[in-house]
């Protein structure tokens, strides 16, 4: 199932912050600041989160591409002022513009916004801006602060770990793990995190004039309301300003002697490295038509209540009703048979379960039962639903409030009711858009080369990914990426 949710154990958050505050000396400044999170915990957290985001999200499966990321990655982790913490990079399976740090090492470039790079210093401008996060420890002083204010990294969670572990998971904004990454580094963290990636590349030879270009193409998409807002800027300072910053930073650069004509570019490497690239969303991860999902790869489908929001994801997809106060969740439940794997359910302490039911679902065996349990909240009731398909026991779980449970109950049996096997060889043989790399035979604008080498997406879009206006005359021999 396709990746939304970030997500870390709760065991990544245990140890404490309420032990000897201490003053560490910061790698890249050299000064001694206030630090609740020691090097070993930074770590430690990195290790545990990147094993969940991973699992969450998922790594994109290109070897070739992931092999790519982790050498120039560790070309510029080398010579940082931290090259000995357990560097590693990967390429996110995630359709945004994004990409992120965690404490200790672990980055992370999604897939999405590889799209929109259109050289190999445009890349390093971004990498070089997450490390940089990590050299400064950047995690560790947010955490830190929040801790002295008093919020903890922790976000609020419904208590029904009893009922299935995994729901702590789903309940909209409580994974724990969002504290991690949602954690503001604030605008002299990010413009810190902009300087040092600019003198990394620069010091690794790469021409980080290219920096700008990045910048303005997150501007464009930014700023067309028809275009995803980049999550990678979203709490970042507005890329003109940073694009601005840039080429401050270049024109110091030279006067100091550096010479960008001569460093490296590679716009025609890089665009070659991603042709064939996954562009948004991979429908045989799991896809939503309205409130209907489609699973390819697990060939099921089954439909969520009209009006629900939806999402996601490698482990679990979910939808929340529109007021907020109930949840459906489907996911893989093992093995076993629905009946048995039903009755282990209703015999976990703190769960209260009606009596259980085998009945048949569009021809599939299953087993369901409703039952109430203890929360923070208060009282929790809902339904669960068994259902056997191909050997995997699937289990569909609706709760909500006790009070609720007359008028959601209904909703919970119609979407047991619709979990169906997917037969429709159209969905069962669906395949993602990829960026494709050709070469101009002639001068041609962008919206010209797409027409004629039958690119699917909208005009703006496709002139976004490859950096250039509408109008702009390509000349012959350019490489430029289109999508279908």
């Amino acid at each position: 199932m396709s990746p939304m949710t970030y997500k870390l154990s709760r065991a990544a958050l245990a140890w404490s912050l309420l032990g000897l505050a201490a003053c560490a000396m910061n790698p890249v400044t050299g000064k001694r600041e206030l630090n609740f999170v020691s090097e070993s915990q930074e770590i430690q957290l990195g290790k545990q989160g990147a094993e969940d985001v991973e699992r969450s999200i998922g790594v994109y499966p290109d070897s070739a591409l992931n092999a790519y990321l982790n050498e120039v990655g560790h070309r510029i982790a080398a010579t940082t002022e931290r090259p000995t913490i357990p560097w590693q990079f990967h390429v996110a399976d995630e359709p945004v513009v994004n990409a992120f740090a965690l404490p200790g090492g672990p980055v992370f470039i999604a897939r999405g916004i590889l799209a929109y790079f259109n050289s190999e210093a445009e890349l390093v401008s971004v990498l070089g801006h997450e490390i940089g996060h990590v050299t400064a420890r950047h995690s560790a002083q947010a955490m830190t602060r929040q801790q002295i204010a008093g919020i903890g990294v922790g976000l609020a969670q419904v208590g029904v770990s009893m009922i299935d572990p995994r729901l702590n998971d789903y309940v909209g904004a409580a994974s724990q793990g969002l504290g991690l990454l949602l954690l503001k580094y604030g605008r002299d963290a990010e413009s810190q995190a902009d300087a040092l990636g600019f003198r990394y590349g620069v010091d690794n030879g790469w021409d980080m004039r290219d920096g700008t270009k990045m910048f303005n193409t997150l501007s464009r998409v930014s700023g067309d309301p028809g275009q995803r807002l980049p999550e990678w800027q979203s709490s970042h300072p507005a890329p003109e300003g940073r694009a601005q910053r840039n080429d401050e930073r270049v024109k110091a650069a030279e006067t100091r002697g550096v010479k960008f004509d001569a460093l490296r570019v590679d716009r025609n490497g890089y665009l070659r490295r991603i042709d064939g690239l996954v562009y948004g969303e991979d429908p045989r991860q799991g896809y939503f038509e309205g409130t209907k999902f489609y699973h390819p790869g697990l060939k099921l489908t089954f439909a969520f209540p009209e009006g629900w929001k939806t999402q996601n994801t490698p482990e679990a997809v979910a939808g929340v009703s529109a007021a907020q106060d109930a949840i459906i969740i489907l996911s893989a439940a093992g093995k076993e048979t629905p009946q048995a794997t039903g009755q282990k359910f209703a015999a976990q302490q703190g769960v209260t379960a009606g009596q259980g039911q085998s009945v048949t679902i569009n021809g599939l065996t299953a087993y369901t039962l409703t039952f109430q349990a203890q929360s923070e909240q208060g009282t929790l009731a809902g339904r669960v639903t068994w259902i056997s398909l191909d050997g995997t026991t699937f289990q569909l779980l609706g709760y909500g409030s006790a009070e609720k449970m007359q008028g959601n109950d209904p909703l919970f049996v119609a979407a047991g009711r619709s979990f169906a096997r997917l037969t429709d060889q159209a969905k069962l043989t669906v395949q993602p858009k990829r960026v494709r790399i050709v070469t101009l035979r002639t001068s041609q604008t962008i919206v010209e080369v797409g027409r004629a080498n039958g690119n699917t997406l909208p005009d703006a879009e496709l002139a976004s990914i490859n950096g250039v206006r509408e109008d702009e005359v390509l000349p012959a021999g350019t490489l430029v990426k289109i999508v279908k």
